[in-house]
C-alpha cells in the first residue's frame, strides 16, 4: 500500500495504520434497546451518515486535487476533448479523467461519481454553512444535497443569500419543499439567471432508456415544464376516451399503451415495423443429444452435427429474423464463455459443405469458431459481430452504454504489437476509450474468455466479466458450490476517437 504523507514520518505510518484497520459494523445491542433506546440510535445514525457525507465529500475533493490535468490531452490535440463532448468541464487543474477513476474507487457509474464530485464542490464553493452543519450532524444529507442541486451552479453570492434564508428552517420542511423553496428564492432573486439556465437544461437535455424488472424497461426525457405537461394530458385526455368507449383496463395501462404507440407509430397504422436485430444463445451441450464428449480442439468444437442439429430446433420453433433486422445465435460453453456467432445464412451452408477436408461423412471436425485474427488494423465484420456478442455493452465497471455505441478498442494497443483478434477487442464507449488511452497510470488487461480487470492509478482494480460468463472456481467463496463438471478458467466499426 503506498505511503500517505503526513507533515512527519510518524503521522504518515499512523494514517497507513488506519487505514489498513478492518471496516468494523458494531452497534448497540439491538435486542435489548427499548422503543425510546431504538429511536434515539436510529437519529445518532442519522447524524453519523451526514458527518460520513461531509468526509467522503472532503475525501473527494482532496482526491481531484491530487488528480492534475499535465497529462491530459491539450486542445487541438489528438485526443482532446471537443466542445459538445457532454461532460462538464472540470475545475482549473483536475484531470478530466478525475471522474472515471473517482467512479471505480467508489464501485459506481460514472454519472454518480459525477454528481458526487459536483455536490462536494457546491458545499465548499457555494455553501459553506450547509457544509457546516452537514459536517456537524446538524443537518441531514438529503436536505444538504437538495439545496446543493439548486444552488451548486449559481453565483457564490446569490447561494449565500439563500442559503441564509433557508438553513434556520431547512430541518423542519420535507426535502421536497426545501428543494421547492430554494428555486422559488432563485427565481425571485435572479429571473434573468433562471432563464439562461433554463436554456443551458434544454441544451444538454436527453432521451434515458432505464432497464427494469421482469422484462420492463423506463423511457423517459427532460422536456421543459410545459411541453411535459401537454404531451402528458394528451395521452391522458386518449386513454380516458378509450376508457370511456368501454376499454376495461386500468387507465394507467392504456395510456401506457397509447405512449409506446405514438412513439413508435406516429404516423398511425401502416408504417413500417420497427427494425430488432435478436440474439439467441444456445450452450453447445445442449446440442449435444448425448453425453459423448464433443472433441478436444481447444476445449469444444462445433461440428456439422451441431449445426445440423441447431438448424431443427429453429426450425421447430419457428425463429425468423424480424423484418429488416437480423437473427444472430451465440454459441457457448456450459460457463458461459461465447464460442462461435453465427446467422441462419451461414448455418445452411455448414450443414451443406461440413468438413471441407472430410466431405464424405460425419467426421467430428470443427466447422464453426470464434473469427480468426487479421494483421490489419481495422477489425473484421465477424470479429465485430461476435465481440459485440460478447459484451454487449461497454466493458468499464459500470458503464452500461449499450454496444451500439461503443468502440471495438484494442486491449493491448496495436501500435504495441497488440493483435487484432477477439481475444485483444473489447467494446468500450467513447468516453472509456479516451480514458483508457490518454489517462496516465491506468492499467488494463483482458484474459482469453473476455475477462478484464481494470486498475486505477491510486491502486484500486475492478474486474468485468462478459454477461453470462460465469465466475471461475477458484475465484469462487467456500459456501459457493461450482457447476456440476465446470473446469477452472484460465488465469473498431467507429473510428477511433483520435
Amino acid at each position: 500500500m503506498p505511503r500517505i504523507s503526513g507533515s512527519s514520518r510518524v503521522e504518515g505510518v499512523l494514517i497507513d495504520w488506519s487505514l489498513d484497520q478492518p471496516v468494523s459494523g458494531r452497534g448497540l445491542p439491538v435486542g435489548l434497546l427499548s422503543r425510546k433506546q431504538v429511536a434515539a440510535e436510529l437519529q445518532r445514525r442519522e447524524r453519523r451518515r451526514a458527518m460520513d457525507a461531509a468526509y467522503e465529500a472532503a475525501l473527494i475533493l482532496r482526491m481531484a486535487e491530487l488528480s492534475c490535468d499535465e497529462h491530459d490531452p491539450p486542445p487541438g490535440s489528438p485526443g482532446a476533448r471537443t466542445a459538445g463532448w457532454g461532460a462538464a468541464p472540470e475545475p482549473g487543474g483536475v484531470s478530466e479523467f478525475f471522474a472515471g477513476e473517482l467512479a471505480m474507487v467508489l464501485n459506481r457509474g460514472r454519472g454518480t461519481a459525477t454528481h458526487r464530485y459536483a455536490r462536494a464542490l457546491a458545499w465548499r464553493e457555494n455553501l459553506p454553512a450547509t457544509y457546516a452543519a452537514l459536517s456537524g450532524g446538524e443537518l441531514d444529507e438529503s436536505r444538504a444535497a437538495a439545496l446543493a442541486d439548486v444552488l451548486g451552479s449559481v453565483d457564490a453570492g446569490l447561494a449565500a443569500v439563500i442559503e441564509g434564508r433557508l438553513l434556520p428552517e431547512a430541518v423542519d420542511l420535507s426535502v421536497t419543499t426545501l428543494k421547492e423553496r430554494a428555486r422559488e428564492l432563485l427565481l425571485e432573486l435572479d429571473a434573468a439567471g433562471a432563464e439562461a439556465r433554463r436554456e443551458e437544461a434544454q441544451q444538454s437535455a436527453d432521451v434515458f432508456l432505464q432497464p427494469g424488472a421482469d422484462g420492463m424497461a423506463t423511457l423517459g426525457a427532460d422536456l421543459p415544464a410545459d411541453e411535459a405537461t401537454e404531451g402528458y394530458a394528451v395521452i391522458d385526455t386518449l386513454a380516458r376516451m378509450a376508457k370511456a368507449d368501454g376499454d376495461h383496463r386500468p387507465v394507467a395501462r392504456i395510456r401506457t399503451e397509447l405512449f409506446s404507440l405514438l412513439l413508435r407509430r406516429p404516423g398511425g397504422h401502416g408504417q413500417p415495423d420497427v427494425t430488432a436485430h435478436l440474439t439467441i444463445t444456445a450452450s453447445l451441450d445442449a446440442l449435444e443429444g448425448s453425453t459423448a464428449a464433443a472433441g478436444t480442439v481447444n476445449g469444444l468444437v462445433i461440428t456439422a452435427a451441431h449445426v445440423r442439429s441447431l438448424l431443427a430446433r429453429i426450425a421447430a420453433l419457428g425463429l425468423q429474423p424480424p423484418p429488416n433486422g437480423s437473427l444472430t445465435f451465440a454459441l457457448t460453453d456450459t460457463d458461459g464463455r461465447l464460442l462461435a456467432t453465427t446467422t441462419v445464412a451461414e448455418l445452411l451452408r455448414l450443414a451443406k459443405t461440413g468438413c471441407t477436408q472430410h466431405p464424405e461423412g460425419d467426421c467430428g471436425c470443427p466447422v464453426l469458431s470464434a473469427p480468426p485474427a487479421t494483421e490489419a488494423y481495422a477489425h473484421t465484420a465477424r470479429q465485430e459481430r461476435f465481440v459485440t456478442t460478447r459484451d454487449r455493452t461497454c466493458r468499464m465497471p459500470n458503464c452500461g452504454q449499450r454496444v451500439g455505441w461503443t468502440d471495438l478498442d484494442h486491449v493491448i494497443p496495436h501500435s504495441c504489437d497488440g493483435a487484432t483478434t477477439c481475444t485483444n477487442l473489447c467494446c468500450l464507449c467513447r468516453s472509456h476509450h479516451r480514458l483508457k488511452t490518454f489517462a496516465r497510470g491506468w492499467d488494463v488487461r483482458m484474459d482469453p474468455d473476455g475477462t478484464l480487470h481494470v486498475t486505477t492509478p491510486s491502486g484500486i482494480s475492478r474486474t468485468t466479466r462478459p454477461p453470462g460468463l460465469r465466475r471461475p472456481v477458484h475465484e469462487m467463496s467456500p459456501s459457493e458450490p461450482p457447476a456440476s463438471g465446470t473446469p477452472p478458467a484460465e488465469t473498431d466499426a467507429d473510428p477511433p476517437p483520435f
